[in-house]
């Protein structure tokens, strides 16, 4: 599974997920519901890239 950047510079670590946003650790970013947001910017999936 493959991290992701934001274009603010958050990371999304799918061994991490994202807890507070409804992401279990182990889910993978093509995962995500499609109305997730960047838990520090909230900008959309589609503002992020693969690393």
């Amino acid at each position: 599974m493959s991290s992701y950047e934001c274009v603010c510079g958050y990371v999304y670590d799918p061994g991490a997920g994202d807890p507070e946003g409804g992401a279990a650790p182990g889910t993978a970013f093509e995962d995500l519901p499609e109305d997730w947001v960047c838990p520090v910017c909230g900008l959309s999936k589609e503002n992020f890239t693969a690393l």
